[in-house]
């Protein structure tokens, strides 16, 4: 008897061991580390943030926001709600990389960029990209389709970050991640809308070579040109020039980002 209780004793006390080791374990405030990240980088960013707003007459900060991405343009505009319920255009923030080519992501590790109507669900102040936002990538439409296909390894952790990195990302350089990240704190998650299309669906038809693409394409672009419609061009909005895509070169910032950055099925820094 003694023998059958020492096993059963020596695993008490190892839970109790480990209870009290991790109890010691210091937790990440995530609230205080996002105003820590805004106080350090944002609000710096703030003033001029007044400044684009005072020039399209649109109060500060806005009820909602929408982040107008075009792959082939290499751009992203910012679009905000004024107190009649139009949306205004604000900026321009050039894409700072680029990977994959025209078309939806499909699947994990395929380096492309997700096409379609987002939301931003969370902010990363640690990110190693300087600062990011998790895009909700798969979202329903792209979990639907891909059920009907019969795909099961969609891919995950998509942001919209700093630097000028992408395997399949939004990079749009640490002055503009600055800017957005404190702008989305202002608003609220939940009053960001991003659209993600090849090209700017409002002027021309979709760009993408229809080579290897799954058959929902039209419909998936049909959406996003409904969605994209309340945003009428704006006199101040200027077209970024298309610009290729920057090589992405096998160093040693690329391969640690591919290998502790990278797509996985486990959460992990942006």
């Amino acid at each position: 008897m003694k023998k059958m209780m020492l096993p059963r004793l020596f695993v008490i006390l190892l839970s109790l061991c480990f209870t009290q080791l991790y109890g010691m374990a210091p937790k990440v405030n995530w609230d205080q580390a996002v105003s820590n990240a805004i106080q350090r980088y944002g609000i710096r960013m703030e003033p001029h943030l007044i400044q684009l707003f005072s020039k399209a007459q649109v109060s500060y900060p806005p009820r909602d926001i929408a982040l107008l991405t075009f792959k082939k343009e290499r751009q992203m505009q910012l679009w905000a709600k004024d107190e009649n319920n139009s949306w205004h255009y604000i900026h321009t923030y050039p894409l700072t990389a680029f990977s994959g080519r025209l078309g939806p992501k499909l699947k994990e590790h395929d380096r492309q960029i997700p096409e379609g109507i987002y939301r931003l669900t969370s902010m990363n102040p640690f990110s190693s990209m300087h600062l990011s936002m998790m895009i909700n990538y798969p979202n329903s439409f792209d979990r639907l389709q891909a059920s009907k296909d019969g795909r099961v390894s969609l891919g995950s952790n998509i942001f919209l970050h700093g630097k000028n990195f992408s395997v399949g990302c939004l990079a749009i350089g640490d002055k503009a991640i600055d800017q957005l990240f404190l702008l989305v704190h202002r608003v609220g998650l939940s009053h960001v809308q991003l659209i993600i299309a090849p090209n700017d669906l409002r002027h021309e038809k979709p760009a993408t070579s229809t080579f290897a693409q799954p058959r929902w394409l039209p419909e998936l672009y049909a959406q996003v040109a409904q969605a994209l419609k309340p945003f009428t061009q704006h006199k101040h909005s200027k077209k970024t020039p298309t610009l290729p895509a920057p090589r992405l070169t096998m160093n040693s910032f690329t391969i640690n980002a591919m290998r502790h950055w990278g797509e996985n099925k486990t959460l992990t820094h942006a």
